[in-house]
C-alpha cells in the first residue's frame, strides 16, 4: 500500500522566495486551465484534453511576453498542476454519478489559501543528498528534519506550505510485507463517545482529551487580538499567523494522540470492530463543537489503514445496529434509553451492565468477534426471595418454612 510520510522543512530567505514563485506559477497555470474548461462548457463545447491545454498553458504561454515568468519554475511543477486540475473535475463527476461521496465543484485557487502546495515526480530530478537536504529543482537545497528513515524509494514529494507559514515535505512511498505484525488471540470491539474518548469491550476506557475545549481561552484571546487590526495592515498579518499557530497546535496534538491510540489497539489486537457514527448529522445538534473536537472519522481512518498494513482485521457495523438497547449477556433487546442513563439492569437475566462497555462488547459481537460478555463488568442484580423460600427470625435463629430452627 502507499502511504504518506511528512517531514518539517526549514527553508532559508532565497528558497523561501524560490517556493513562493513556485506556488504563484502553480496557481496561475491552475486557474487558467479551470478557466479555459468553464468557457468550452459555457459554450456548449467539448473540455479540452489535458494534451491541448499542456500545449496551450505551458509552452506556448511560457513563449509570451504575459507568461514569460512560467520558465522560472520546474515544468513538473506546472504539469502536475494541470493533473490535479483533471482530477478535481474526475472526483466531482463522480459524485455526481455516486462512485463516490459528493463534493463541490472545482474553484478557483487564490494566493490567500491556507493552503499552497505543490509537487515534483522523478521527473524532476530531485534527490536526497548526502547532507541530509532536499535537492530541488530551481530552489536548491532545502534543509530537512528526518524524524525517521523512510521504508522505500519515494516516488513523488510536495512542498506544502500551511496557514501558519510552516514547510513540509510530503513523499509518498510504497511499503512491502514485512511489516506485518505476529498473530494474536486478542480482538477488541470499540465504542467511541464524548465524555470517553474510546470505551473497548475489554472494560478499559480512554478519557477524552478535548484539545480544542482546553485551548479555548488562548484562541478567544489571539481571536480578540486579530479582529483589532486595521484590515491589511502588517500588525493584522502577524496576528493572523498567531491564530493560524494555535490552531495548528490544537491539531497537532489531536493528530498525535489519534496516532498513538490507534497504533496501540493494532499492535495488540488481531482484529478491531467499530461502528459507523453519523459524524455529519451529529456535527448539527449542539455538540459539533464536542463532535469536531473528539475527531471520530480521522481515528476510524486512521485504524482502518493501519490494520491493512499491519496485517490486522478490520470490521465497520452499521450505524443502526442497537449496541446500546441490547444485554450483551443474554442478547435480549431492552429498548433505547436517554444519555443519562449510564447503567442499567438487563429486565431478562438481571445483569448490571455499564451502558458504554456493553456496547463494546455488542460492537465487538456484531462483528462476528468472539468476546467474552464477562468483559462488560456484568453484576448480577439483587433479586427477591420466593415466597415459598421466605422465612422468620425467631430468638436471632433464622427458619424457613416447614423446617424448625437448628
Amino acid at each position: 500500500m502507499q502511504l504518506r510520510y511528512s517531514f518539517r522543512l526549514y527553508p532559508n530567505g532565497p528558497q523561501r522566495s524560490a517556493l513562493a514563485r513556485a506556488f504563484g506559477c502553480a496557481r496561475v497555470v491552475y486557474n487558467d486551465a479551470l478557466r479555459a474548461r468553464e468557457s468550452a462548457r459555457a459554450a456548449g463545447e467539448a473540455f479540452p484534453k489535458a494534451g491541448e491545454l499542456s500545449k496551450l498553458l505551458i509552452t506556448e504561454a511560457k513563449k509570451t511576453e504575459e507568461r514569460a515568468w512560467l520558465g522560472e519554475v520546474s515544468a513538473v511543477v506546472l504539469q502536475q498542476s494541470l493533473r490535479d486540475c483533471d482530477t478535481a473535475y474526475r472526483n466531482f463527476f463522480d459524485g455526481l454519478t455516486g462512485k463516490r461521496p459528493r463534493m463541490g465543484a472545482p474553484r478557483f485557487k487564490s494566493r490567500k489559501d491556507n493552503r499552497q502546495a505543490v509537487r515534483f515526480t522523478a521527473n524532476a530530478r530531485w534527490k536526497n543528498t548526502t547532507g541530509g537536504d532536499l535537492s530541488l529543482p530551481k530552489i536548491g537545497d532545502v534543509r530537512v528534519k528526518w524524524s525517521r528513515s523512510l521504508p522505500s524509494v519515494p516516488s513523488t514529494v510536495t512542498v506544502v506550505k500551511d496557514a501558519d507559514g510552516r514547510y513540509f515535505a510530503s513523499f509518498v512511498v510504497e511499503t512491502g510485507t514485512d511489516e506485518t505484525l505476529p498473530v494474536t488471540d486478542n480482538v477488541v470491539g470499540i465504542d467511541l463517545g464524548l465524555a470517553h474518548f474510546a470505551i473497548l469491550s475489554d472494560g478499559a476506557k480512554i478519557d477524552s482529551p478535548r484539545f480544542l475545549r482546553r485551548a479555548e481561552k488562548k484562541l478567544k484571546r489571539e481571536q480578540q487580538r486579530l479582529a483589532r487590526k486595521a484590515g491589511g495592515s502588517n500588525n493584522r498579518a502577524k496576528a493572523r499567523i498567531k491564530v493560524a499557530r494555535a490552531h495548528a497546535r490544537v491539531a497537532d496534538t489531536r493528530r498525535e494522540f489519534h496516532h498513538q491510540l490507534s497504533t496501540r489497539i493494532i499492535r495488540e489486537n488481531q482484529a478491531v470492530a467499530v461502528e459507523d457514527l453519523a459524524v455529519k448529522g451529529l456535527a448539527r445538534t449542539r455538540l459539533a463543537k464536542s463532535v469536531h473536537d473528539a475527531g471520530w472519522s480521522a481515528f476510524v481512518t486512521m485504524l482502518e489503514y493501519k490494520a491493512v498494513r499491519y496485517g490486522r482485521t478490520f470490521h465497520r457495523i452499521g450505524r443502526f445496529e442497537p449496541t446500546s438497547q441490547v444485554c450483551c449477556v443474554c442478547g435480549v433487546k431492552d429498548g433505547p434509553k436517554p444519555l443519562h442513563v449510564r447503567f442499567w439492569a438487563c429486565g431478562a437475566c438481571g445483569a448490571v451492565l455499564d451502558r458504554d462497555i456493553n456496547a463494546a462488547v455488542n460492537v465487538a459481537k456484531a462483528a462476528g468477534l468472539a468476546v467474552s460478555a464477562c468483559r462488560a463488568r456484568v453484576s448480577r442484580a439483587l433479586v427477591p426471595a420466593r415466597r415459598g423460600e421466605a422465612g422468620t427470625h425467631r430468638d436471632g435463629q433464622p427458619t424457613v418454612v416447614g423446617i424448625p430452627g437448628l
